[in-house]
């Protein structure tokens, strides 16, 4: 098998977990969702989840773990959002630091 067709076969099996997965969301009983402790392991799991995007996407580079522009731009953003500016601003400030550090 070609590494196009496996390719294929992947974005398909995943497109087909994704569906299931809706799928099931829909079908379970209403009343297990309005409990309090599935809603909070609901957001806690949505936030974890970003968080280890972020985490994969700052320090790493195909297997290999590097500190680099990305650092100081994830960084830079944090303090942009702990002084509450609109996102907007954090993104370009994020993103400023990063290509200056680049240049460099």
């Amino acid at each position: 098998m070609s590494a196009y067709a496996v390719t294929w076969v992947a974005v398909l099996a995943a497109a087909a977990v994704c569906f299931a997965t809706k799928l099931l969301g829909h079908r379970l009983p209403a009343h297990w969702l309005e409990d309090r402790r599935v809603a909070r392991v609901a957001g806690l799991v949505t936030v974890a989840l970003l968080a280890a995007l972020v985490a994969v996407q700052t320090f790493t580079t195909g297997a290999a773990v590097v500190v680099d522009a990305r650092l100081a731009a994830v960084a830079v953003a944090a303090v942009a959002l702990a002084l509450r500016a609109p996102f907007v601003v954090v993104v370009v400030l994020a993103a400023v630091v990063a290509a200056v550090l680049r240049a460099l």
